[in-house]
């Protein structure tokens, strides 16, 4: 994935659902107990996206505020549109915040879970200008869609009324930064009719056809649809199987922490009570048990990456003579909070991902023993468990914790 920034657009008004959501923004109607937003961005997150540009327009203060509360840790910026600019202008405005030649860019009112990497696979090996995400669709009324050439560029722009089937726009976009800043546009304009219908003959645009699930809370049918569809289900222990993968946090959670320091070698570092048990336990249970932890205290240089690996192999010898196992151990040593890796910031889980494909982050859980692990749980799409070892005093319920207990090893027994 060699396209890390993405413009969201989340100015919209969402006139269509002014009487279900009154007041709001768009991209910000609840669905599910969490604003849209939250599950474009954690989609974009999952494709390889770190840093997000937000082109805001009504009511941008609600956004902003939402953004720098639960979203404290991610990497982003956001422009104001202080008149309505069109989607073109307000995509030229967020340009001048891009800091890549090539931007994916993507309305914050609708999901379309693209494979990201084909899409911008074809738009690097074209050199494009823009390469459009395509959804099929069958027997449906709308103005216009997509049609293209063998070699997947744009052929045409069809303006029929009715389709017994055909490829529209899904509204997610890779464009070429300087290219398009480069053309000479209205105040305001439309990204749709005034540059890529108007230019697709003189333009290297292309399309990829993704039949990835797609929806837009903009269509009242689409927003009450996604109440159910992007729904979690309640964590149910007796549904585990080989199927799932265990993520577990370390220092509080297998071992004793030192408080505000850092396990700096092996002698410092002791298992709590039944955790060497409790891993062998889910090694029998779960296909997969991987650790994600934080290790700022290399990055502060106050200890080496060597020490670290050395703490790791003696602890993996421990949990394997206790008939456990530990199939990879993820750990982010950065000292940036916004860095994608340090959680809460979700990219330790899809960097698992990507080394095991065979992981399904919707059957997965994350054990930790800060807010922290259970908000990069949240933000992956992962089932959370809070081990109350270090926090006893963490409020539950909570939005963020689907169980909680006192140890890994109380975990282990519910099981």
């Amino acid at each position: 994935m060699k396209i890390s920034e993405a413009i969201i657009l989340a100015g919209g008004l969402g006139t269509r659902l002014r009487d279900a959501v009154p007041d709001l923004p768009k991209c910000m109607a609840p669905v599910a107990g969490r604003p849209f937003l939250f599950y474009v961005i954690n989609y974009l997150r999952s494709q390889g996206i770190e840093k997000f540009i937000f082109s805001l327009g009504y009511k941008q203060e609600i956004i902003e505020e939402w953004l720098a509360d639960q979203f404290a840790t991610l990497d982003y910026v956001c422009v104001i549109e202080n008149e309505p600019l069109g989607t073109g202008g307000a995509i030229l405005l967020a340009c001048k915040k891009a800091t890549k030649k090539n931007v994916l860019v993507a309305n914050g009112d609708t999901l379309f879970k693209i494979n990201a990497e084909e899409l911008v696979s074809l738009h690097l090996e074209k050199g494009a200008d823009c390469t459009l995400s395509l959804k099929p669709m069958k027997d449906f009324d709308r103005y216009g869609v997509v049609e293209l050439n063998e070699d997947r560029s744009i052929k045409r722009f069809s303006e029929k009324q009715h389709y017994e089937s055909g490829l529209i726009n899904g509204g997610v976009y890779t464009l070429n930064v300087e290219a398009f800043s480069g053309e000479k546009f209205p105040t305001t304009f439309s990204f749709e009719k005034d540059y890529l219908e108007k230019f697709y003959t003189a333009r290297k645009f292309y399309g990829v056809t993704d039949e990835g699930y797609f929806i837009d809370i903009g269509i009242p049918g689409d927003y009450h649809r996604a109440q159910k569809e992007l729904q979690s289900h309640p964590l149910d222990l007796s549904a585990i199987d080989k199927t799932w993968t265990l993520f577990i946090d370390r220092d509080g959670v297998i071992n004793y922490e030192k408080k505000d320091e850092y396990i700096r070698d092996w002698s410092e570092f002791k298992f709590y009570d039944g955790v060497e048990a409790a891993l062998a336990a889910f090694t029998n249970k779960f296909g997969k048990v991987i650790i994600i932890s934080n290790q700022r205290g290399v990055g502060r240089q106050l200890m080496s990456e060597n020490d670290l690996l050395e703490i790791h192999r003696n602890m993996q010898s421990a949990i394997e003579q206790a008939g456990g196992r530990i199939d990879m151990i993820y750990y982010c040593t950065s000292t940036d909070n916004k860095h994608i890796c340090r959680k809460p910031n979700p990219g330790m889980a899809f960097l698992a991902k990507k080394d095991l494909p065979a992981i399904d982050l919707s059957r997965s859980i994350m054990v930790g023993n800060k807010p922290s692990d259970m908000l990069f749980g949240r933000y992956a799409g992962i089932y959370t468990v809070f081990v109350r070892t270090t926090n006893p005093d963490q409020q539950i319920p909570h939005p963020d914790i689907d169980l909680a207990y006192n140890t890994l090893a109380d975990f282990a027994k519910a099981l």
